[in-house]
């Protein structure tokens, strides 16, 4: 799935996960940030060419962040991640699925469970994302939907915001 021109790592260790790497020059307690506030996510989830003019985080276990991607020709994508198990700066485990502009989830879409961790060495940050979903066929579909890209250019935009 990863290719040489990426930077972040993605492979398929199992028939239903996704595991993304990605190392940024960074201290973990400023990726933790970008991570959990509302205020840096606006500025590079999403690929390449997207905004997320909707980003309402509620950090906290039992808590949510609903956002709206705007793309190319008003394309628009939107999720609703729950905040399962938070051990700050260490991990986030939560549950993101596909939602509409009300925050209602769409039918026939698969629902994930992630782990991020973020493992800090010599003031570099290592972000680590295992993704869980209930079947194979889940997991492909979003994989097919060009998710390994998507996240490289979500990744690649974090580390250009980063370097602001």
């Amino acid at each position: 799935m990863s290719n040489n021109t990426m930077k972040t790592h993605v492979t398929t260790p199992s028939d239903c996960e996704v595991l993304i790497t990605r190392t940024f020059d960074a201290p973990r307690s400023r990726i933790w940030a970008m991570w959990t506030q509302a205020e840096h996510l606006k500025h590079w989830w999403g690929p390449k060419g997207w905004t997320l003019p909707v980003c309402e985080v509620d950090f906290r276990e039992g808590g949510t962040w609903f956002y709206c991607m705007q793309g190319p020709d008003d394309m628009t994508s939107c999720g609703l991640t729950d905040y399962v198990k938070i051990d700050e700066p260490h991990s986030i485990v939560m549950r993101d699925k596909f939602v509409d502009e009300n925050g209602q989830e769409m039918e026939g879409m698969p629902v994930a469970t992630s782990t991020v961790e973020f493992h800090e060495k010599d003031g570099k940050t290592t972000v680590i994302n295992k993704t869980i979903y209930p079947t194979k066929a889940d997991r492909d579909a979003v994989i097919e939907m060009g998710m390994a890209y998507g996240i490289d250019e979500t990744f690649n935009r974090l580390e250009a915001y980063l370097a602001q």
